[in-house]
């Protein structure tokens, strides 16, 4: 179904899966030959005024707050990193960024009401936020009048007279590999409790001072939100809490919040609520883990898919596009094998960011080239490695249970596959026990079995 912006007569094309992927034989698929339709090429994604603008600058402002912060890198380290991601599309303009370390990351939506202008092309963009970006965000008050403008290489923001610019600048490795992790641990996040104002203030007063090194506890008594060093039944893990200070410039501007938790309680997500505006904010596990790291997409890349394939969707698909993979393959009759492949290397990619308030992943464009995602995931390139120096041994298959040894250095590890269990005798494991993703030797054997 065709997505029309009748403001500048810009016509978005949806693809027909199954013009782009037809069943040959086993696993192998072929694209279909079609016409692509490729909207104008515009040098300015967005342009117009912003309907809050003072919340949507103290928002921007935290978020730069938050990508030049670190928890545990060294300030050289620190320079290699800039600041926010920018989408536009669809109606919307997100900002996205991680702390230095990429253990925090926050994203700011100005959604359809939260501006009034123009959107003459979509894509998304890397800006660094320098001083006088932030010094003009922090001037805007209640009343101001500000002008947006979101294009290809730059970003410029217009208010009493005076226009600030910021270009493009180089996209961090470690954000790629950020962004191609936090999804995954989003869209396994649930609600857990919405706090109203009043209690978020209450909430936010009763953290700890200082770094805190160990876990806390998050559970509500009452009508009153509870933090407690102490584990509580059903009380929602939060490690490094300090961390959560970084919002509270924010708190008293809120209309509410709602607080997400993993499922294996792996990360915590803060959704803040200002009208036309919303606030993402998400903690990794602990102060020194960074999203990165994590290892989560990992497996998303067993699975061999057409580079192809990967690249048509992706021409295919707008900014910020809400991107339902079941939904797609029930009613374009695409194999759920396959849409469940390309879906998780999308998002293994960063290609898709996921929205825990609407529930859905979306496309961002990210600006770099697919042929990098090996290079990004040096635990797949050495399970890959593995494999063609002829190092993984099946021992023993049956088909609820599979053992292999895997030669290390030295010495061969046992991996045991059970159902959707897995287990390695190697450090890696007996270290993160999984939870950081899987190891090399894992993802080998993983691969080898298909």
């Amino acid at each position: 179904m065709p997505k029309t912006n009748m403001s500048n007569h810009i016509t978005y094309h949806y693809p027909n899966p199954s013009s782009l992927v037809s069943k040959k034989s086993g696993d192998e698929f072929l694209l279909a030959q079609y016409n692509e339709v490729i909207p104008n090429t515009a040098p300015c994604f967005f342009w117009g005024r912003l309907t809050n603008p003072f919340i949507t600058a103290r928002c921007l402002i935290t978020l730069s707050h938050i990508v030049q912060s670190s928890f545990n890198l060294s300030p050289f380290q620190w320079a290699q990193l800039k600041d926010p991601i920018v989408t536009a599309g669809n109606d919307k303009i997100r900002f996205e960024g991680f702390s230095h370390c990429a253990g925090v990351y926050a994203r700011v939506d100005v959604l359809p009401d939260g501006h009034d202008g123009e959107f003459l092309e979509n894509g998304t963009t890397n800006v660094d936020f320098n001083t006088p970006m932030i010094g003009a965000l922090g001037r805007v008050g209640k009343q101001s009048q500000v002008t947006l403008s979101v294009g290809q290489k730059e970003v410029s923001l217009s208010h009493a007279g005076q226009k600030v610019v910021e270009r493009k600048v180089p996209l961090p490795t470690k954000w790629i590999k950020g962004l191609s992790t936090v999804q995954l641990y989003l869209a396994d996040s649930e609600p857990q409790l919405k706090l109203s104002k009043i209690q978020a203030l209450q909430l936010f007063r009763a953290i700890p001072k200082g770094k805190t090194k160990n876990d806390y506890f998050l559970f509500m008594r009452g009508n009153q939100p509870i933090l407690s060093p102490t584990r509580q039944q059903q009380a929602i893990c939060i490690g490094g809490i300090h961390r959560l200070r970084l919002l509270e410039p924010l708190i008293p501007h809120i209309d509410y919040a709602t607080v997400y938790a993993h499922t294996d309680n792996q990360a915590t997500t803060w959704q803040l609520y200002f009208g036309p505006v919303r606030f993402t904010f998400s903690l990794s596990r602990d102060a020194w883990r960074g999203f990165s790291g994590e290892g989560a997409g990992l497996e998303a890349l067993i699975a061999d898919v057409p580079e192809a394939l990967v690249q048509r969707f992706d021409n295919f698909s707008y900014a910020n596009q809400e991107f339902n993979p079941t939904l797609l393959a029930v009613e374009q009759g695409i194999d759920f094998g396959t849409m469940g492949n390309l879906s998780a290397r999308l998002s293994a990619m960063g290609m898709l960011g996921y929205d825990v308030d609407e529930n859905h992943f979306f496309y961002r464009r990210l600006p770099f080239k697919l042929n990098r995602i090996m290079g990004l995931n040096p635990r797949m390139k050495n399970a890959e490695k593995l494999l063609a120096e002829g190092k993984v041994e099946i021992v023993d298959r049956k088909p609820e249970r599979i053992e292999a040894k895997v030669l290390g250095s030295g010495i061969y590890h046992t991996v045991v596959l059970e159902a959707e269990r897995h287990r390695c005798t190697c450090t890696w494991y007996a270290k993160n026990q999984g939870e950081r993703g899987l190891c090399k030797h894992v993802l080998a054997v993983k691969k080898l079995i298909g």
